[in-house]
């Protein structure tokens, strides 16, 4: 398969079944977001000792799963809104990531301020992918305003950041980070 088409270099896109819009386009923004979330999590990935890691409270299998998620969260938002979407995110997405995020925090020293986004560099990629996650959330409630999109993809997408954070958290504490409290006075 080519990768390459040519069909982008005046400024449109294909939407999934051929719709094609400007590459500006608040969805494919949204979508685009979506996908660049998930590559800043692959990248938070790549520093962590996968033998390690893959064992440690199944933490890839939980990490990867939801970059299956976002994938086709990006697939449910590139589609026109009068096409079927062969994946639909549903409630229990949500659910599974809010499950998880309780089993982290039961390994976790309580808050008691806010925290710098800081510590190893895993941790810190995963904030990284928290604040992209967000931009995507904004991204898409806009997208929303304009034309309907499925509640549940602003829902996960809130929640994935709040996973994120979690995982951050978790990792840096598993390998010895240091949370830098953020200090009031400046």
């Amino acid at each position: 398969m080519r990768i390459y088409t040519r069909k982008g270099d005046q400024g449109q896109t294909s939407l999934i079944h051929g719709q094609r819009v400007p590459k500006n386009d608040l969805r494919v923004e949204a979508y685009g977001t979506c996908d660049e979330a998930n590559s800043v999590i692959g990248l938070a990935l790549s520093f962590l000792d996968k033998e390690e890691w893959s064992e440690k409270d199944a933490f890839l299998d939980q990490v990867h799963r939801v970059q299956t998620i976002l994938f086709h969260v990006g697939a449910e938002l590139a589609t026109p809104n009068d096409k079927e979407v062969t994946w639909k995110l549903k409630q229990k997405h949500i659910d599974e990531l809010e499950k998880q995020m309780d089993v982290w925090d039961k390994h976790l020293e309580m808050l008691r301020n806010f925290i710098l986004p800081s510590g190893h560099s895993a941790s810190s990629a995963l904030h990284m992918a928290r604040t992209v996650t967000r931009r995507a959330e904004r991204t898409v409630t806009a997208l929303n305003e304009q034309e309907e999109v499925n509640p549940l993809v602003i829902s996960y997408l809130n929640r994935l950041s709040d996973f994120l954070f979690v995982a951050a958290r978790y990792v840096n504490q598993s390998l010895g980070g240091t949370e830098i409290p953020l200090k009031a006075d400046v």
